[in-house]
């Protein structure tokens, strides 16, 4: 397969950063400060204990650590508003101290979202697009954070075709960023690997990630330690990185600018292996 450029450019993250994207592959580790997630819930319930783990992630390699404070494993039990924030705000703002790096938090919440960048996150990443929660639109729009736009086929009826209906999700959450006034620069998307997709789904949209592109936004991805992946190797391995990783370089093969990762090691270094072929084969030096 002809490898596909990244869409790359310039992301507009908020707190007056950005972050250039698209010559190397860009590495968000994920940071669960829950007691039920799927991979690493209640091992980081502490701040102290929390921000460890993400300045470890950043040594490793990570520009951006991602914040979340409630389970998105599915049927995981939904906590209420102040919960997630008591979780995340502490954390958020610990590492801000810390740290120069980017911080992301996980939330579809307007409210969790406003004080989260108020703490000092850069990105607000919604699993729902902005359509289960649009007010939180209009707090990337106000504040200038940069928005992750994920697709999920969640509580609602998809199209048949998974490229189609990715297209009908996303346009729809584009719009909502559009109405609440987001500039196009601080939006990326991202095809939800996992939500609500079963395994043939997920390996057919990996397939065919590069036609989702013409959407005109940098893409996020997410396959780390998914059950799709757990699928494919054909053992229920907790922790499937070296599998991650070659979805990794299979994506990033396909255009994708960002990965969001456990282990950012092992991620980091069989993207830059990905990433040095690229620029071999465009004549330049590594």
């Amino acid at each position: 397969m002809q490898p596909i450029a990244p869409r790359g450019g310039t992301w507009s993250v908020g707190q007056g950063r950005r972050l250039v994207l698209g010559p190397r592959a860009t590495i968000m580790g994920i940071l669960n400060v829950t007691p039920d997630s799927f991979s690493d819930g209640g091992r980081y319930a502490g701040v102290e204990a929390a921000v460890a783990a993400a300045l470890a992630m950043v040594a490793e390699g990570a520009e951006i650590i991602d914040i979340g404070g409630e389970s998105t494993r599915p049927g995981a039990t939904p906590v209420a508003p102040l919960e997630e924030q008591r979780r995340v705000l502490p954390v958020i703002e610990a590492l801000a101290v810390q740290s120069d790096c980017l911080i992301s938090v996980d939330t579809y919440r307007e409210e969790t979202a406003r004080l989260a960048v108020e703490a000092g996150a850069h990105i607000v990443n919604d699993v729902w697009g902005a359509q289960k929660e649009p007010g939180i639109a209009r707090v990337a729009a106000e504040t200038g954070a940069g928005i992750c736009l994920m697709h999920t086929g969640r509580e609602r009826a998809k199209l048949p075709d998974v490229i189609d209906d990715q297209r009908l999700f996303l346009t729809e959450s584009l719009r909502i960023a559009a109405a609440a006034g987001i500039a196009p620069e601080a939006i990326v998307l991202d095809p939800g690997f996992g939500f609500e997709k079963d395994g043939p789904e997920n390996m057919l949209l990996l397939a065919r990630f590069g036609e989702i592109m013409d959407l005109g936004f940098p893409l996020l991805v997410g396959t780390s330690r998914k059950r799709f992946v757990r699928g494919i190797i054909g053992r229920n391995d907790p922790e499937p990185d070296v599998a991650t990783a070659a979805t990794s370089v299979l994506m990033r093969e396909r255009g994708a600018d960002i990965f969001r990762v456990h282990n950012v090691a092992v991620n980091r270094d069989a993207l830059a292996i990905a990433d040095a072929m690229r620029a071999a084969a465009q004549g330049a030096r590594w």
